[in-house]
Order: C-alpha cells, then sequence, then structure tokens
C-alpha cells in the first residue's frame, strides 16, 4: 500500500503539471472567445485543485522509485491522462460519449492520431489546438519532460526514462545525469518545432494552422484543424516543409543529441538506423510513384511523386497526414505504407511502431543463425554500428517482436468478431499499435474511428497504448511476478 501511495503521491504532482497546459488553449480562447473558455477552466480547476490536494495528502509517503515502480507509474500516466485531456472536449462538443472522448484524448497522448471527429473546421480554434498540443505533450513522452522535472517532486528519474524511451537500447545515458539527458531532448525537440512552426508560416500557413500542424508534425501525431487534413491547404511547398520535419522527427533523438553536443553531422552519416530509415523512404517513394504511374492512377509522373513521396513519408513515419483518399489507390501501395509504419521510424523518434533498430537487428541475427549452421564451430558476433550486440539484447528483441506480433493477431480477431470486415479491422489493428493514425477500409484517412462501437473503439484504444508503451511496459504490469516480487 505505501508503494501505491507514493506512486499516487507522484502522479498528483504530474497531474498538477499537466494542467499547466491548459493555459494556452485557455489564452486562445478568450483572446478570440470562441465559447470554449468555461471547459478549460473547469478542467484546469480540476486538475490544479484535485491534483494538490492527492500529492499533499500522500507527500509522507515520497520515495526514491524501483524499476518496478517506475514500469507502473507509467502505465499509471499513460492510462490515467487522456482521462484528464478528454475532458475538454467531452464537456465542449455536444454529444461526444466518454468512450469517444477518451479515445480522442488518448489518441492525442500517444501521437497516432486516429481520431472520432468530423467538423473540424468548425470546432473551435482552441480546442484543435488543445488536440495539437496533446500530440505535443505526448510525441517524446511525457514521462520524458517528468524526468526532466522530477527533481521538483522530491524522486529520481532513472526508473521511469527506462520505462519509457523506446527502443531496446534502454540504458544508453548521454549525459551522467538522466535529468540532463531529458532536458537536451526537450531543447532539442522544442527549437525543431519552433523551427517548423515558421516553416509553415513562411510558405502559406496561417500562425495557428501554424502552430496546430508544427506540434502534430514534431510529434508524428496527425491532427489536423481540418477535415482534409493536409489536402485542405493543396500545396507542394508545405507538403516538403512536412517531410523533412517528419524525417527529422522519425530520426533518433540519441542521435540529434549527439549531433548537437558535437556540433557536427557525422552522428546522423554513422547511424546504421539513419542510413536504412531515409533510404528506404526515398527509394519507397520513388517506387511508389512509379507504381502509380503505370497503373495510370496519375497521369504525370511529377504528380504520382507528389503525392506518393508525401503520404508515403506521412505513413511510413506514423504521422498520419494525408494529401489525398490513397485507400482509393491500387491496394498494394496503401499496403506498403501501412507496413513501412510498422517498422521504419528510429529508436528514440517521436515515431511508432516496432523501430528500424530492432529489425536490423532481427535481420542480422537471421544472418547469423544460416552461417552458424554452415559452420557450427564459428564464432559469429552480432555488431550494429561497428558495436557488439549482446545476446541478451537480441533476446529481448526476439521476445518483444512475438508479443508484437500476438498482439497484433489478437487485436484483429477480436475486431473481426465483433463484425467488422478483414480490412478494416487488419488496417485499424496495424494503425492504432504502430500509432500511425489512419488505416484502410470504413477508417481510411477520407473516413474516421467514428463508425466503430463502443467496444471496437476500446479495443483501438488498448491497442495505441499497448503500442506506445511498445507493449512490454503494459504487459509487465500485469503478469504475476510483478506484483509478488
Amino acid at each position: 500500500m505505501v508503494r501505491i501511495l507514493s506512486l499516487v503521491h507522484i502522479m498528483g504532482g504530474i497531474v498538477m503539471l499537466f494542467g499547466l497546459a491548459l493555459l494556452a488553449p485557455i489564452a486562445v480562447s478568450w483572446g478570440l472567445a470562441d465559447g470554449a473558455l468555461s471547459a478549460y477552466e473547469e478542467t484546469l480547476v480540476g486538475c490544479l485543485g484535485g491534483g494538490l490536494v492527492v500529492w499533499g495528502a500522500t507527500r509522507v509517503f515520497r520515495r526514491e522509485l524501483s524499476s518496478h515502480d517506475g514500469f507502473l507509474l507509467v502505465v499509471m500516466i499513460w492510462v490515467g491522462l487522456p482521462a484528464i485531456g478528454m475532458l475538454p472536449l467531452y464537456l465542449q462538443i455536444p454529444g461526444l460519449s466518454i468512450t469517444d472522448a477518451y479515445f480522442e484524448a488518448a489518441s492525442g497522448l500517444t501521437a497516432t492520431g486516429a481520431t472520432v471527429l468530423s467538423g473540424l473546421d468548425q470546432l473551435p480554434p482552441s480546442l484543435n489546438l488543445w488536440r495539437a498540443i496533446l500530440h505535443w505533450i505526448g510525441g517524446l513522452g511525457i514521462i520524458v519532460l517528468s524526468v526532466a522535472i522530477l527533481p521538483m517532486l522530491g524522486v529520481g528519474g532513472r526508473q521511469l526514462y527506462r520505462a519509457e524511451i523506446p527502443g531496446p537500447f534502454k540504458d544508453t545515458r548521454l549525459t551522467p545525469r538522466i535529468t540532463e539527458t531529458a532536458k537536451g531532448f526537450w531543447v532539442i525537440y522544442i527549437a525543431f518545432t519552433v523551427a517548423c512552426i515558421l516553416a509553415y508560416r513562411v510558405f502559406g500557413m496561417d500562425w495557428m494552422d501554424a502552430v496546430i500542424h508544427a506540434f502534430s508534425t514534431m510529434s508524428l501525431g496527425g491532427f489536423s484543424s481540418h477535415d482534409a487534413s493536409f489536402a485542405y491547404f493543396n500545396s507542394p511547398a508545405l507538403e516538403a516543409v512536412a517531410m523533412v520535419f517528419m524525417v527529422i522527427a522519425g530520426l533518433s533523438f540519441v542521435t540529434h543529441f549527439s549531433a548537437w553536443k558535437g556540433r557536427s553531422i557525422a552522428p546522423y552519416l554513422r547511424a546504421p538506423e539513419a542510413r536504412l530509415f531515409v533510404s528506404l523512404l526515398v527509394l519507397s517513394g520513388f517506387g511508389l510513384a512509379f507504381f502509380l504511374w503505370m497503373n495510370d492512377v496519375y497521369a504525370t509522373f511529377p504528380t504520382a511523386l507528389r503525392f506518393a513521396f508525401f503520404n508515403t513519408f506521412s505513413v511510413a513515419t506514423t504521422q498520419g497526414f494525408s494529401n489525398t483518399d490513397y485507400s482509393t489507390w491500387p491496394v498494394f501501395a496503401p499496403l506498403w505504407m501501412l507496413l513501412l509504419g510498422a517498422f521504419c521510424t528510429c529508436s528514440g523518434s517521436a515515431g511508432g511502431g516496432i523501430k528500424m533498430i530492432r529489425v536490423l537487428l532481427m535481420a542480422k541475427q537471421m544472418y547469423r543463425e544460416v552461417t552458424l549452421l554452415l559452420h557450427p564451430s564459428a564464432r559469429v558476433p552480432l555488431k550494429v554500428g561497428g558495436q557488439v550486440v549482446p545476446n541478451q539484447i537480441v533476446f529481448a528483441v526476439l521476445a518483444f517482436m512475438s508479443f508484437y506480433g500476438l498482439s497484433i493477431v489478437v487485436l484483429v480477431l477480436l475486431l473481426a468478431l465483433s463484425g467488422l470486415d478483414l480490412l478494416t479491422a487488419l488496417s485499424a489493428a496495424l494503425a492504432c499499435i504502430n500509432n500511425t493514425g489512419p488505416g484502410l477500409g470504413q477508417v481510411g484517412p477520407s473516413g474516421t474511428f467514428a463508425v466503430l462501437n463502443d467496444y471496437q473503439t476500446w479495443l483501438c484504444t488498448l491497442g495505441m497504448l499497448l503500442g506506445r508503451l511498445e507493449v512490454f511496459t503494459l504487459i509487465v504490469v500485469f503478469s504475476p511476478q510483478f506484483w509478488r516480487e
């Protein structure tokens, strides 16, 4: 009980900090008089008041976190914060159910971008901003933000960082103190976001759209302030800006941090993940452009190139923007894009999926197994970037891939059992667990997830949380061993 109360104490502090994010939409709503002010004020009072009461009442239980505590707190935060983030949506949008409001907020915080809302162009601007803020906070990880300020709360941050940072190399530290690492990530994240806002503004967006879409772009989320997403702007220049920042957000922030500390681009050139990530994006863009042109989807190759590149980059990086309804393309193209979204982004990026490093490790492991079959006595170390990867990491990746695959199969079967057609069930499961956003079929880029019933919506919400927490973090909390130790 003391252990739980110590985590509740931290949750109280994080809820108060999360509530401060409401100040931005409050200012916008007040300035534009868009009618949503009371929804934010009520939520802010609840966050600050409720958080303060909980934090103060459990202060005597404050203590240093164990690794077990880190996993449990991460799950508590990612399950709990959407319940707070949904309140402005639930209070302001008539007829929005609790299920759909929670789904929308979870989609925002997990940077998935799947939406149940339509009529986005008519929503109060501050509400679209709040949706984008949820993306921006969740993009790099609310836990990393919390780690940066956890000394204020009186607890250490290494256990939270280890539970939250995506990828197999969770124990890599870039500075002697983990809080300095987290702060470094956020400085870079903020700098890129500001650059993205300015670039969008220069190439034609108004300031509100620039901020909303920059927050969505850098988080690789995908929420837009327009039902037509990027097709609303019909601007190749804005699409090019978006693709540049999609790539930046899809690269590892470990690599960004190393490049920033060393004032050199060498870390980008040395990182095997980065090379594969960019190469696969570019080759897929050209390949799908040629495929669409040859299938007479577009009359000219430059037109095919524009739409193939933007949508391939968007889905592969798990961004989720679209500038056309790609579900109408020959089925190979959108299926290939969804497959890329399952693994293309780099470990330590804002993207979802299993990450490129795991695919690289598995490819090298398969090559090693073939070599050992031919030469049983050979010693074949597995290396990535010139460094030997310990077998325990290889085994962990194998276990993760097994759980990941099993999770997709179970989600697809449960969705199909509820009556969804196979294409919709498969693409919805992939889009949610990879935090991509739009799928195909009934949940394609021209539709929304509002077509799902409550049971299907909760399954997709679970998929988003599984993907954002990389399966293991959520599963380990429900294992009997976790509670026995």
